[in-house]
């Protein structure tokens, strides 16, 4: 039920290892299963940030129940998770977090 996209212009040399990282990373701020977090990455997307295509991020990070008084953690470790294995410097990222209505989110034929 989580889902993490990453947007980013930048390459990602090793974007398996990468997705991995993130989907550890996520089970282990939201404390849920790995099991149900999925992981998304968009290098390469045309991007502009400041006026300036130079390296730079959007992630979204959707989870039901996500605990709101907890994102600017999650915020932080999301960030240098960017900075270790992109370069991506935490100003130049934004984020966005969502948590969606049980219904409105579907897996395995049936909603949650």
């Amino acid at each position: 039920m989580p889902l993490l996209s990453i947007y980013t212009n930048t390459d990602c040399n090793d974007s398996d290892e990468l997705v991995r990282l993130a989907s550890k990373k996520v089970a282990e701020l939201l404390g849920k299963p790995e099991s149900y977090v999925m992981v998304m990455l968009h290098p390469r997307t045309p991007m502009s940030f400041a006026g300036s295509n130079q390296s730079c991020a959007y992630l979204e990070l959707k989870s039901l129940g996500l605990p709101e008084d907890r994102t600017p953690e999650f915020s932080s470790a999301l960030c240098q998770l960017l900075e270790t294995h992109l370069a991506i410097p935490a100003n130049r990222t934004y984020l966005e977090f969502a948590s969606p209505a049980r219904h409105l989110w579907g897996w395995d034929k049936r909603t949650f």
